[in-house]
């Protein structure tokens, strides 16, 4: 009983872990209606960016996990607007977004084993010596990721809802079309977007890798399929949806750790995707008109 308790915790820290990526994934996926198979690579640039700014320029950590994290965010603007919406202006197929950004995938794992190498990075920072919380036991570290990933979820939340530009972002989800003729300056609102997709991609990139303690180029692509499984699991653009999928593959993963070999634990994701596939493709919080 008690090693199911410990896997329920691990199962929050993962979650939380994927929380974030997942968030950021689905709100570019619902702006602009293409999947972004580079966002993998993008989870490393924000690991390696961070990295660079703590151990190279040796900046306070906090400050370096911002300047990472801003550094992915501006990355992801770029790559919107000088490579991918040159594609979308001329009205190209999802599948051509699919091959480019595919392809861009191969191009920044390329730049990073250039910069960096192939071998494992650290943070400078301790783990912290485990904390127990009730039944549970969490290191610091592990609670301060799930803090983090509280927190950007609330502002998201907020942000989508109270704000000006979320509330132009939901109209553009919903239709852009009509976003577009009823005046939202749909390319602002799609720059805005990239940047939060960015910074949240960064941002989950650290906490996975101050999380899994080391961490290599290939880190961030290793996720990406997990990534899609929560995507998928909660429905597609669907923010809440995706933080919805997020918890419950972030449990389902580590609880079957208590099971099964933990090498397999990403399968157990895979097959969350696959089942929700075949039986309710929408994902359990569906767009308007499509439940």
């Amino acid at each position: 009983m008690q090693l199911f308790l410990q896997a329920i915790g691990f199962g929050l820290v993962t979650a939380s872990v994927l929380a974030l990526m997942s968030v950021g994934l689905s709100l570019q996926f619902g702006v602009t209606n293409y999947v972004n198979f580079a966002y993998g690579a993008l989870l490393s640039v924000g690991m390696f960016l961070t990295w660079t700014f703590s151990v190279t320029l040796h900046l306070p950590f906090l400050l370096a996990i911002v300047c990472g994290v801003l550094g992915t965010g501006i990355l992801a603007v770029l790559i919107s607007e000088f490579l991918l919406d040159p594609f979308v202006r001329r009205r190209k197929s999802l599948f051509y977004m699919l091959i480019v950004t595919f392809g861009l995938s191969l191009v920044l794992d390329n730049v990073l084993q250039i910069a960096y190498g192939v071998g494992f990075k650290q943070y400078p920072i301790a783990q912290g010596s485990p904390l127990k919380l009730g039944p549970f036991s969490f290191t610091k570290s592990q609670l301060i990721i799930i803090g983090v990933a509280l927190v950007a979820m609330v502002v998201v939340r907020l942000l989508l809802e109270k704000t000006n530009l979320g509330k132009s972002m939901r109209a553009m989800s919903d239709n852009p079309e009509l976003a577009a003729i009823s005046g939202i300056d749909t390319r602002t609102v799609t720059r805005w977007t990239w940047m939060m997709s960015g910074i949240l991609a960064g941002l989950g990139g650290v906490v996975l890798a101050i999380n899994d303690v080391s961490f290599q180029t290939a880190s961030g692509d290793a996720m990406l399929f997990v990534i899609f499984a929560a995507v998928i699991l909660g429905g597609i653009g669907q923010i809440y949806g995706a933080m919805l999928g997020a918890l419950l593959i972030g449990l389902a993963m580590e609880i079957s750790a208590v099971f099964i070999n933990s090498a397999y634990t990403q399968d157990i994701a895979f097959l969350i995707l696959v089942v929700m596939l075949l039986i309710r493709p929408q994902g359990l919080i569906a767009a308007r008109g499509k439940a």
